[in-house]
């Protein structure tokens, strides 16, 4: 049972490739579709709008991605209704080189805010399911930099 900060959950992971390889794979909304727990099956909409399904409810959620290249920091804004959409998740990719390490490894770390309306159940989900996420996206960042 998560236990922590109840207004913003972080989860962060060593990956074992460059800044720029983590930020191309992390800024591609359909390659999102690949990680993010609840918003899988992602389809296109417009220019960075995409729209996915749950795997825990089937619910329909929308994410605009606002990525800054110059910084490794990429805004998510989600949620179900397209024109309300909230900058409520944010990765921070982090070179190697900023934390004592060589630019051949990165470190992501992963932010969510908690909406005032997300009931005790869903934000430990949401929580979980980040962490989890972290998982998949390390696997998958390196799996691709190994090829």
């Amino acid at each position: 049972m998560y236990t922590g900060d109840t207004l913003c959950h972080s989860s962060s992971c060593e990956i074992r490739a460059c800044a720029q390889e983590a930020f191309d794979y992390l800024s591609d909304g359909a390659a999102q579709g690949e990680w993010a727990l609840g918003s899988m099956k992602r389809r296109r909409i417009d220019t960075n709008l995409y729209s996915g399904i749950s795997i825990f409810d089937n619910a329909k959620l929308y994410v605009r991605i606002d990525a800054d290249a110059d910084r490794f920091i990429i805004f998510y804004h989600v949620g179900q209704d397209v024109s309300r959409l909230q900058p409520r998740n944010v990765i921070r990719i982090v070179p190697g080189s900023v934390i004592g390490m060589t630019d051949e490894i990165c470190l992501v770390t992963l932010l969510s805010w908690r909406d005032a309306g997300v009931d005790e159940n869903r934000w430990k989900l949401t929580c979980v399911s980040h962490e989890t996420e972290m998982f998949i996206i390390k696997n998958r960042i390196e799996q691709r930099a190994n090829k």
